[in-house]
């Protein structure tokens, strides 16, 4: 091999490595929390469980701290199933579907606030919910996963949707989404994966849900008190197995014995 051919060789292997070394020392991945400073975490018994521990958390220096010793909610009819979130796609376990009566999991954005009152006592961007508030739950609608107000939308628009937000109008008093706030699972709207997700208050104590979070309502009232949209808060729903097999590589923090 001439002197010219071996002189080149050794040019393009310098700049191989010169374009390979900064790929080495680069960041690590980040982790789907990676921007969060707040986190409420739910970890349920497995699968099929109706019911699960919340725990919330915020991040300080020396990383995630529990900001309450945590307390029992109920989860979807059926269980959980893996929801659309910010998370990677997994291939265990279910997967989400419109009526399927499960909470979704993963790690999703939490929305807006919403409730009867005019006002709450929260940072958190509110929604007051009216008489002709409804969350649309029709997979083929063009509204589908978006809370509409029939005044605007009109009466059709909302044809076959049984989330009327103002449950205490339309349901004998039903004081279940006096407070609450979104749980941002398929935000992409895609049809029938699933829509209307929420937290909010349960009808009775431990009473299983269509598919949302449900929970005491001063354990709602003091969480809404506690979120803030500049800490980007996100909502974490997983069965136990599932959370200590992917905390880490999600960053999420390590649970208390209680919440296991």
């Amino acid at each position: 091999m001439s002197s010219f051919h071996q002189r080149n060789i050794r040019q393009l292997l310098g700049c191989m490595l010169m374009v390979i070394a900064p790929l080495s020392i680069a960041a690590p991945f980040a982790t789907p929390v990676h921007n969060a400073r707040q986190l409420i975490v739910v970890t349920s018994p497995g699968w099929d469980a109706t019911n699960g521990h919340l725990q919330a958390f915020e991040r300080t220096d020396g990383g995630w701290k529990a900001h309450d010793a945590g307390f029992d909610v109920a989860l979807g009819r059926s269980g959980s199933a893996w929801g659309v979130g910010v998370h990677p796609q997994q291939q265990d376990g279910p997967h989400k579907r419109e009526g399927d009566g499960r909470s979704p999991a993963g790690i999703f954005n939490i929305g807006p606030a919403f409730g009867y009152a005019e006002h709450i006592s929260s940072q958190m961007p509110y929604q007051p919910m009216l008489a002709s508030s409804y969350c649309m739950d029709v997979p083929a609608s063009p509204l589908y996963n978006q809370i509409v107000d029939v005044s605007k939308v009109g009466e059709d628009a909302v044809k076959g949707s049984t989330e009327a937000m103002r449950l205490d109008l339309h349901n004998n008093g039903d004081r279940r989404y006096r407070e609450g706030f979104v749980i941002e699972h398929n935000a992409a709207a895609v049809p029938g994966q699933g829509s209307c997700i929420f937290a909010h208050l349960w009808r009775q104590p431990g009473e299983a849900t269509a598919g949302c979070t449900a929970m005491e309502p001063e354990r709602m009232s003091a969480l809404l008190s506690w979120l803030s949209p500049q800490a980007k808060p996100l909502f974490v729903l997983l069965p136990a197995a599932q959370y200590q097999r992917l905390q880490k590589s999600w960053g999420l923090p390590p649970l208390s014995e209680t919440a296991r």
